[in-house]
């Protein structure tokens, strides 16, 4: 698994999973803010077929704002993505590491944010062990 991510596979359909991944995310304090539908982007612009394949824009309001207020432009690497990807045999569910994220900025700025990130991870870890 890519260290920039964490993931899991849960055996619901793709519908009954994001219900339960946005359920999930929202008692950790996180809303969606952003839905990406891939396959129907990518059937309607070129054609291509795949598998039901969704990236939802999950924020933690008050992570956010603090992050903001420590570096304004960490902006660009908000909010967390999270994807959602048929299987055979279910939904797998990956959400990207805001510790490995935060990973591009420079060392200072980084020592500043990581309680943050570490915290969204935590967070964001609680969210997934919940599916």
């Amino acid at each position: 698994m890519p260290r920039y991510q964490m993931k899991t596979v849960v055996p619901n359909s793709f519908a009954d999973a994001k219900a339960k991944v946005v359920e999930a995310l929202k008692s950790q304090g996180f809303g969606i803010l952003t839905e990406i539908d891939v396959q129907k982007t990518l059937k309607e612009k070129i054609g291509a077929e795949m598998e039901a394949y969704q990236i939802l824009g999950a924020c933690n309001p008050k992570l956010a704002q603090q992050a903001l207020e420590i570096e304004r432009s960490i902006g660009l690497l908000l909010p967390c993505n999270v994807v959602l990807r048929e299987l055979k045999e279910g939904t797998e569910v990956s959400i990207q590491d805001p510790q490995a994220m935060f990973e591009v900025v420079d060392p200072s700025t980084r020592e500043r944010l990581q309680p943050l990130a570490g915290e969204a991870r935590e967070r964001l870890q609680q969210a997934l062990r919940a599916l």
